[in-house]
């Protein structure tokens, strides 16, 4: 269970992180892609060594790597962008409901099943995200941001789906542990290769400048972010669960924790139709895990 904390608490931080750098005025993209530089580091200096060479990219889960660190770049962008306009609960809601994605691949991938209680979770998990993202009159953010931010706990719903259910699936097939770091780093290292180029550019075109706070909160964002997957690939690795139930123990545990301190921390303050959507996640996650032993 040390890694699912792990994963809970470290996950939950790097939401958190996104307001902390709005507050501070710290420009998202650079943060983000020294983020990722910070991550290759890191894995590097846990795995002992830097492993991604030409023997590397021959293997099969090479391809699957990049793929993951696409998605990484872009989930990570859109994650920050929804905590800023609409809020972290949102954000999170919407990203860990997106657990409805992997589950339902679980099924045509690996056999699993989800019908009773466990197809109801998914049902209502699909209720939930709407419910929680739905727009609060109150919120002047929102109002100022257009309902164009509306869309983005969607992509961010449908986009973490994916890299979930991406992981879980290059973890079931390929994942060992001599070569779980090679793997994770490899993912950190195609995100990191995409982003810098695009912020050189940057750079030298003069459309931001370099700011050594961009950069000390990119290796503060980098290095929880770096284990908050190593923690998550452990746990679904040594989980007593099938994958249709691990990761939405996980979600649930990040929903209720990064809610919950967004509310002490920031005092974000949610609609009751809000709250009525993160109650519903909360019981979706749940049937969506132990719907067979009801």
């Amino acid at each position: 269970m040390m890694y699912l904390a792990g994963s809970i608490v470290l996950t939950s931080y790097l939401t958190l992180a996104f307001k902390l750098c709005e507050q501070y005025h710290i420009r998202i993209f650079p943060a983000i892609i020294f983020n990722y530089i910070t991550c290759v580091i890191t894995g590097s200096v846990v795995n002992g060594s830097f492993p991604v060479n030409a023997e590397t990219m021959q293997t099969p889960w090479f391809r699957w790597a990049c793929l993951m660190g696409v998605l990484f770049i872009s989930i990570f962008n859109i994650v920050a962008l929804t905590t800023q306009r609409i809020g972290v609960a949102v954000a999170s809601v919407a990203n860990k409901l997106s657990l409805v994605i992997p589950v339902v691949l679980s099924v045509y991938l690996y056999n699993e099943t989800v019908e009773g209680w466990k197809l109801a979770g998914v049902l209502l998990a699909l209720a939930a995200v709407t419910l929680t993202c739905y727009p609060n009159a109150s919120d002047a953010k929102k109002r100022q941001g257009g309902r164009w931010t509306l869309v983005l706990p969607f992509l961010l719903f449908i986009g973490s789906g994916l890299l979930d259910a991406l992981i879980n699936h290059v973890q079931q097939l390929y994942v060992t542990e001599t070569n779980k770091n090679a793997y994770l780093i490899s993912g950190f290292l195609s995100a990191a290769t995409i982003g810098t180029v695009l912020l050189l550019f940057q750079y030298i075109t003069g459309r931001i400048p370099f700011s050594i706070k961009d950069l000390i909160a990119g290796i503060l964002i980098g290095i929880p972010n770096y284990f908050s997957i190593w923690c998550l690939v452990r746990f679904l690795k040594t989980s007593p669960w099938q994958s249709s139930a691990s990761i939405p123990v996980n979600n649930m545990g990040i929903v209720l924790f990064s809610t919950l301190v967004a509310w002490l921390l920031f005092g974000e303050r949610l609609s009751k139709t809000n709250w009525t959507g993160i109650v519903l996640s909360v019981i979706a996650i749940y049937l969506i895990a132990f719907g067979d032993t009801l």
